[in-house]
C-alpha cells in the first residue's frame, strides 16, 4: 500500500489528530458531500501493521471502525492488510438453504464447547476458535466437537459474542481466571482475542485468520454461522467508549438497563452499524445475525438492516430479542418489539410466549407451567406451534403475553424453551419440580423439544441440551466459572437416549415438510388443533401438508403425569414417536377411536 486514509466522525470537536507509528498528523474536515462532520488525513507510505491513535480535543479515542486493537482495553488500533488473514486455500461458501423454515439453530459459546477435558480437543485449541472445528474428536466412546454437530443435524451455529469485549483482560485470560459471555462491546469489528491461540501478542494476522478459518471449516462441514451482535449499547459511555469522540453516539435515555444505549436513530451511528454488519459478512463470511435487545432499535433501523443485507445476500438470517431492558426514549410503536414483528418482514423474534408456556414465567424460576402438568398455558403453546401467526384455532385472549398475532409468517418466530439467558432447561425443571428424578427429567426435556421442533417457527436449541446440560442451578451464568458453563461430554455417554431423541427429532423435521410449511396460509389450511384438555395439546397436519409423504399427521403433547385419553377418527395409524423413542419407519400400529397418551410424553402418528 502506498498510502492510508484515516477518517473519524466527530461533529462537536475542533481539534482532531491521528498519531501513526509515533508521528502525529493534523486532520481536517473531509470534502465529502453530506459528511462535513468527518475529519480525514491521507498518510503516505506502507503502514500495514503500524499502530495508530486518534486524538479528539486532547483526548485519546479509539477508531469505531478499527479492524484490530493493540491489546485488550487499548484505544490504539492497527492498520491491517486483511488479505493476509484469509484462511488457507479457497473460501467455501455456506451450504445452500433455500428456505428459512429449514433452519435449525444451535446456540454455543466458544469456550464452553471445548474447554473441558472431555471435549478431547488438542490442548492448544481448548476454548479456542480452532477447537470449535477440530474433527475426529471422541471421548469415552462418543463423538464430540464439530462431528457431534454434524451428527446432531443442526444447520446453523449461533456464536455468542466473538467481537472484542471489555471484561477479561489479556492477563486474566492467560491465567484462566476470567469468564464472560461478551455482552459488553468494546470494539465492534475486532475479533475477541482470548479465543485465539496467540492471545496477548501482536500476531494480528493470525488472530483474524483463526476466526476466518473457524467459519470456513463450519461451511466445509455444511454448517452456517450466525453472529450474536450487541449494537444496542457499549461497555460504558465514558472515556472507554465513544463519548470522547462525540456524545451523539448515545441515546438520550437508557433503554438497556446499563446506562449506555447506542443511538441508532442518529444517521451516522446507524451507518456505523450498517458498515459493521457489511464488514462481518464480506470479510468473515458470516451467514446471519442474532440482534441483542432488538427492541432498543427502531423499526426503521431494523428494516434498513434487512434491506442492506438483502443487497448482499437475501439468505442471511436476521432475528433478535423483541424487547428492551430499560425505559424507552422513543414511542413504543417506533421500536422493534416482538409485538410489531409484522412490520419487519424477513426478521424473526424469539417467542417468550412459547418458552414460558412450556416451562413457566421468566420472573419466577420456581413456578411451572405445561411441563409441570399445570393447566392454563394451552393457548399460549398453540400460538407457539403455529409460529406466532393469526390462526382461527388459537384464542388470543388466553395467550400469556401477546393478545394479537405478532408475525406475518411462521418463519418470523424463533421457537425455543431455553437459551444462554436465564436457567437452562434442566436447571429450570429441577427448580420448579424439587426432587425430580432423571427419568422424569428426561421425559419432560424431550417433551419440551418435541413441541419446539414440531412447531412451524424456526427451532432453536441451547448447546448441551441434547446431553442434559446443567449449570449447577445458576440463573445467569455470564461470569460464572468454567465448571458451571462448560459442556461435560460425559453426559453423552450417561444419557445416550436423550441425544438419540434429539437427533431423530431433527431428522423427523427435516424429512417431513409438514412441520415446516413456511407460509402462514399453508399453516392455516393444513394445521388444526384437537379439543384442548388440561396440560394437553394435540394438533393435526392434514392433506399431505407441504407435499409431505404422510397424508395426516397427529402430534399429541401430554404434560400431565398420568396418561390421558383422546378421540381420533377410526382408521389404521403408524406410530413414529412414543415414550421417548422416534422411528420414522414405525414403532407400532394402532387403530383410531379412543387412544391413551402416556404421561409426560409426546405421541406422533400418521395414517
Amino acid at each position: 500500500s502506498e498510502s492510508t486514509t484515516f477518517r473519524i466522525w466527530s461533529p462537536d470537536s475542533s481539534d482532531v489528530k491521528v498519531t501513526v507509528d509515533g508521528k502525529t498528523y493534523e486532520m481536517t474536515k473531509a470534502a465529502i458531500p453530506c459528511y462535513s462532520e468527518v475529519y480525514e488525513v491521507k498518510v503516505d507510505g506502507d503502514l500495514v501493521g503500524k499502530n495508530y491513535q486518534f486524538t479528539v480535543d486532547g483526548k485519546n479515542v479509539r477508531d469505531p471502525y478499527g479492524r484490530m486493537v493493540v491489546g485488550n482495553g487499548s484505544n490504539a488500533n492497527v492498520v491491517m492488510d486483511l488479505k493476509k488473514s484469509d484462511p488457507d486455500g479457497d473460501w467455501v461458501e455456506s451450504h445452500k438453504l433455500e428456505n428459512r423454515e429449514d433452519s435449525i439453530v444451535y446456540e454455543v459459546h466458544v469456550r464452553d464447547f471445548t474447554i473441558d477435558d472431555t471435549s478431547n480437543v488438542a490442548p492448544d485449541k481448548k476454548g479456542r476458535y480452532l477447537g470449535m472445528v477440530q474433527t475426529g474428536t471422541t471421548y469415552n466412546g462418543v463423538t464430540t466437537g464439530i462431528d457431534h454437530l454434524k451428527e446432531l443435524g443442526i444447520t446453523h451455529v449461533q456464536l455468542q459474542p466473538i467481537y472484542d469485549y471489555a471484561t477479561c483482560s489479556d492477563v486474566d485470560s492467560q491465567n484462566k481466571t476470567c469468564y464472560n459471555w461478551g455482552y459488553d462491546p468494546w470494539n465492534y469489528n475486532v475479533p475477541e482475542d482470548r479465543y485465539t491461540s496467540v492471545w496477548g501478542t501482536d500476531n494480528y494476522d493470525t488472530k483474524i485468520k483463526e476466526v476466518k478459518t473457524m467459519i470456513n471449516e463450519m461451511h466445509k462441514n455444511g454448517i452456517r454461522v450466525i453472529m450474536d451482535v450487541v449494537y444496542n449499547h457499549t461497555y460504558n459511555n465514558g472515556d472507554a467508549a465513544f463519548k470522547n469522540i462525540t456524545g451523539k453516539y448515545f441515546a438520550p435515555k437508557d433503554m438497556t438497563g446499563t446506562g449506555n444505549t447506542i443511538n441508532a436513530a442518529n444517521n451516522m451511528v446507524w451507518m456505523m452499524i450498517r458498515d459493521s454488519l457489511d464488514y462481518w459478512v464480506s470479510e468473515y463470511h458470516i451467514d446471519g445475525f442474532r440482534v441483542d435487545l432488538m427492541g432498543v432499535h427502531d423499526i426503521e433501523t431494523m428494516n434498513e438492516v434487512r434491506t442492506e443485507l438483502n443487497r448482499i445476500n437475501p439468505s442471511i438470517f436476521v432475528y433478535g430479542e423483541g424487547w428492551s431492558a430499560g425505559s424507552c426514549a422513543y414511542p413504543q410503536d417506533m421500536l422493534a418489539m416482538k409485538a410489531v414483528t409484522y412490520k419487519m418482514p424477513g426478521i424473526a423474534v424469539f417467542s417468550d410466549d412459547m418458552r414460558d408456556a412450556l416451562r413457566g414465567p421468566f420472573s419466577d424460576d420456581r413456578k411451572g407451567a405445561f411441563l409441570a402438568g399445570l393447566s392454563g398455558e394451552e393457548e399460549s403453546l398453540k400460538f407457539g406451534i403455529v409460529g406466532g401467526i393469526a390462526h382461527d384455532d388459537v384464542d388470543m385472549s388466553k395467550v400469556n403475553y401477546d393478545k394479537k398475532p405478532f408475525a406475518l409468517q411462521p418463519t418470523q418466530q424463533i421457537s425455543y424453551v431455553s437459551c444462554h439467558d436465564d436457567m437452562c432447561l434442566v436447571d429450570r425443571l429441577r427448580a420448579e419440580l424439587p426432587g425430580i428424578k432423571d427419568d422424569e427429567l428426561i421425559r419432560l426435556d424431550e417433551l419440551a423439544q418435541t413441541a419446539v421442533f414440531t412447531s412451524q417457527g424456526v427451532p432453536f436449541v441451547l448447546s448441551g441440551e441434547e446431553m442434559l446440560r446443567d449449570k449447577k442451578g445458576v440463573h445467569n451464568s455470564y461470569n460464572s466459572s468454567d465448571e458451571v458453563n462448560q459442556l461435560d461430554w460425559n453426559n453423552l455417554k450417561k444419557y445416550p437416549q436423550v441425544f438419540s431423541y434429539y437427533k431423530n427429532l431433527i431428522c423427523l423435521r427435516k424429512h417431513h415438510p409438514a412441520f415446516r410449511l413456511g407460509d402462514a396460509d399453508l399453516v392455516r389450511k393444513h394445521l388444526s388443533f384437537l379439543p384442548v384438555q388440561p396440560a394437553m395439546v394435540g394438533f393435526v397436519l392434514k392433506e399431505y401438508a407441504g407435499g409431505d409423504s404422510w397424508k395426516t399427521i397427529y402430534v399429541i403433547l401430554n404434560g400431565n403425569r398420568d396418561a390421558q385419553e383422546i378421540i381420533i377418527p377410526e382408521g389404521l395409524y403408524t406410530v413414529v414417536a412414543c415414550d421417548g423413542i422416534i422411528n420414522e419407519d414405525g414403532i407400532d400400529k394402532m387403530t383410531g377411536g379412543k387412544v391413551m397418551v402416556d404421561g409426560q410424553s409426546a405421541l406422533i402418528f400418521h395414517d
